[in-house]
């Protein structure tokens, strides 16, 4: 049942009963929760409001093998469409060495560890001396 009709953020995207108005704020909660529930490793959050348009947040975190990254990928999208209603676009799932999942407003990378120290996105986004190592 549809209360009503647009999303902050998501213009015609419906709110369903029970279901949260996704804020910035809302969503990284859920996400860093999410990130913890599944026993995700370095979560790196990156405020990015200011710095580009791409998002308001990025979220950076390590899954120890590829199903654990597979895993943690699914249950933060399963978890953002049932307690937001939005739908958000995974890219890399399949071969779980990086995951990207964007809701729009927060961008979540999840890594396989080796493949995070490869890319090093913290250092692009950080600056220095404010990534975690």
């Amino acid at each position: 049942m549809q209360t009503s009709s647009a999303q902050a953020g998501n213009p015609g995207a419906a709110v369903m009963a029970g279901q949260k108005t996704a804020t910035s704020e809302l969503l990284l909660e859920t996400v860093l929760s999410s990130l913890n529930d599944d026993k995700a490793e370095e979560i790196v959050q990156i405020d990015l409001r200011g710095k580009t348009e791409i998002g308001d947040h990025m979220v950076i975190c390590s899954g120890r093998s590829t199903r654990q990254v597979a895993a943690i990928s699914e249950k933060l999208a399963q978890r953002i469409k049932d307690e937001y209603g939005l739908t958000a676009r995974t890219e890399g799932k399949d071969s779980g060495d990086w995951v990207l999942i964007d809701t729009g407003d927060i961008i979540v990378h999840v890594f396989r560890p080796e493949v995070r120290e490869f890319y090093q996105l913290e250092k692009m986004w950080l600056p220095q001396g404010d990534a975690a190592s």
